[in-house]
């Protein structure tokens, strides 16, 4: 039987609010009883699907205002937003400095995390429906419904996970809320939150299969579980919450507030030894039921003597499905709202609408195809005078495979990934037009505050590569295998044959060399730090990292960005470069507090009495 993702038949609650009377209503509002709706197996799948349904999700959607319908990249230092628009979250409240606990009217669902407002407790609430009442279902296999129970537990893991990497400690709910019920919900530690997660993790993962078939996919699996505890246990053992010196001063009191945003008072190396375990059981599970692996290129090149060889764009074109395809050998948690090719429309207004783009902080990072660094002090005013390869972004080359008007024909001269990741100047872009980087750019307009760069991750190339069912992959193998990485260099005092072999692995997917042995374990860190911020971009994966691994300088950097010239207005393939400041500027520059590594608690939600505390410096 394959479980339905969207909810069928089953008007959908509405959110719910800690502290508010819709805490303690049915889940439906269809007029349905909790016995008629665990009457069947197939009644009893809507309440599960309700949960899968109400999971986090990554892409701007109707789903739900993350951001005022802006994108939490905007508010690294990865990525410029120019929106503008009321209640647009980064240049209202994180540009400006203006987020604090008493947003209200437009500006509130601008947050990165509304605490209260998100979808988290509904996914929650319909997950201890189902594990309360599934056992009342008549002739249910009793295979099939642990397994199903064990869907359940994932995603209140997942939706608690999703809370804590933006709160810390949460109000913990362990079961479905009574009418008569009193709305005393303290907020637990961020110790106890870590636990609960994992507790959940290791309960799910005892009656999940390994994988599923192509039928059932989407559904959560052991490689699942496992997967996600070993990010949540990463995040809580990094150093922002893992130290001897409290991250942020409130945090020093330990009783009043360290112990809800901090996993100790001191440093404890066996936080990384638990993560390195659960690399390992993953490890484990993988060496025993395969299937999971990095999406490979298909080579499509031919040599003058007939020989197959991999072009820079087969390799982009693998990496794009591997964030992209459903169902792939990639994909470890796959979150869907829709079927529908068009759902994801909202991000190509983002950019068609707005001047917004990439930062040339981050392109810079993106290294030659040969693995050489791309030098910070690049000469824009001469970019062709290094030659050829280390042309900034395009080489002219009859045998290439990127074309222009069907004659023009360059090869990449940098990691494949740069290219998915970012439009760059001369690159075609979203309906096979070459995207409107450049100042006088026509049909389409540029926008004003670009920064030279576009998103290509998620709006890509042409209309007919956006022409298949969306999904939000909220966890790839990279990332596992990141992960793994991560703490074995971490646990073991520096990296191993294993985690350079799990790094190179992603490495060598794009056609990057290996990293060069021998490196300490502060060297490892941070070349595995800038592999993440290569691999993962516009996957909600670099504000995090900043946030766990304390990375002040990428708040208070000052950005840059590119003034791009065309030498003609329509499909402009050279061009000339003027390095600026982006717009606009960001109050962090100057007055960066720790604070915002948590996000603020609203006050209306204190102000209900349940129990909830704010986080450092908000107050």
């Amino acid at each position: 039987m394959t479980l339905a993702l969207l909810v069928a038949g089953m008007a959908s609650c509405e959110s719910l609010q800690l502290g508010d009377d819709g805490l303690s209503k049915a889940p439906e509002t269809s007029g349905a009883t909790l016995d008629t709706l665990f009457r069947t197996v197939k009644d009893s799948d809507k309440v599960l699907a309700s949960a899968y349904y109400y999971l986090p999700y990554g892409l701007i959607s109707d789903f739900d205002s993350k951001m005022g319908k802006d994108i939490v990249e905007s508010i690294t230092d990865h990525f410029v937003s120019n929106k503008h628009t009321e209640g647009d979250g980064p240049n209202d409240l994180y540009y400006t400095g203006a987020l604090g606990p008493n947003i209200s009217g437009d500006a509130a669902g601008g947050e990165a995390y509304r605490f209260g407002s998100e979808k988290d407790y509904t996914a929650i609430r319909y997950g201890w429906y189902y594990l309360e009442n599934a056992d009342k279902i008549p002739d249910a296999n009793p295979t099939e419904l642990a397994r199903k129970k064990a869907e359940a537990k994932m995603c209140i893991a997942i939706a608690y996970a999703n809370m804590f990497r933006y709160i810390g400690g949460v109000p913990l709910i362990d079961h479905s809320i009574q009418t008569d019920e009193e709305m005393n919900f303290p907020r637990n530690t961020f110790a106890e939150t870590v636990e609960f997660i994992v507790k959940l993790c290791d309960e799910a993962a005892q009656d999940l299969p390994w994988r599923v078939s192509e039928v059932e996919d989407g559904r959560m699996t052991k490689a699942a579980a496992i997967g996600l505890k070993l990010r949540v246990l990463c995040f809580a053992a990094s150093p922002t919450f893992n130290s001897d010196t409290p991250w942020h001063p409130d945090a020093a009191d330990w009783d009043n507030m360290g112990k809800y945003v901090r996993y100790g008072q001191h440093y404890d190396k066996s936080l990384w030894d638990r993560a390195k375990a659960a690399a390992d059981e993953f490890m484990t599970g993988l060496a025993g039921g395969g299937w999971y692996a990095l999406v490979q290129a298909t080579p499509t090149g031919v040599d003058a003597a007939g020989n197959k060889f991999t072009t820079p764009r087969d390799y982009r074109l693998a990496y794009r499905d591997a964030y992209n395809k459903r169902g792939t050998t990639e994909s470890i948690i796959s979150i869907r709202k829709s079927n529908s090719s068009s759902y994801h429309n909202k991000n190509l207004d983002l950019q068609d609408d707005f001047g917004c783009g990439a930062t040339l902080n981050w392109v810079n990072k993106f290294p030659y195809a040969d693995g050489t660094p791309f030098p910070e002090d690049f000469d824009w005013e001469h970019p062709s005078a290094g030659g050829p390869d280390r042309y900034p972004f395009f080489k002219p080359d009859p045998n290439g495979q990127h074309k222009v008007d069907n004659k023009d024909t360059f090869t990449e001269t940098r990691d494949p990934r740069l290219y998915e990741n970012v439009c760059v100047p001369g690159d075609l872009w979203k309906n096979g037009n070459v995207g409107p980087t450049y100042v006088n750019a026509k049909s389409p307009n540029f926008q004003d505050g670009n920064t030279g760069f576009l998103q290509m991750k998620f709006i890509m190339q042409q209309e007919a590569d956006r022409n298949t069912p969306p999904h939000w992959c909220m966890m790839r193998y990279a990332e596992v295998l990141l992960n793994a990485a991560e703490a074995y260099n971490e646990s073991n005092g520096g990296p191993d044959d294993k985690a350079y072999a799990w790094v190179n692995a992603v490495r060598a997917r794009v056609g990057l060399p290996a990293l060069a042995e021998g490196m300490s374990k502060e060297e490892f860190r941070n070349a595995l730090i800038l592999e993440r911020e290569l691999e993962f971009g516009f996957e909600e994966v670099r504000w995090f990292d900043m946030v766990r691994w304390g990375l002040k300088d990428a708040f208070t950097t000052k950005l840059k960005a590119l003034e791009v010239t065309g030498n003609k207005q329509t499909n402009a393939t050279s061009f000339t470069f003027f390095v600026k400041d982006a717009y606009p500027p960001r109050s962090w520059y100057n007055d960066f507090d720790t604070k915002w590594y948590l996000s603020p608690i609203p006050a209306v939600e204190i102000n209900k009495g349940y129990g909830m505390t704010q986080n450092p410096g908000w107050n």
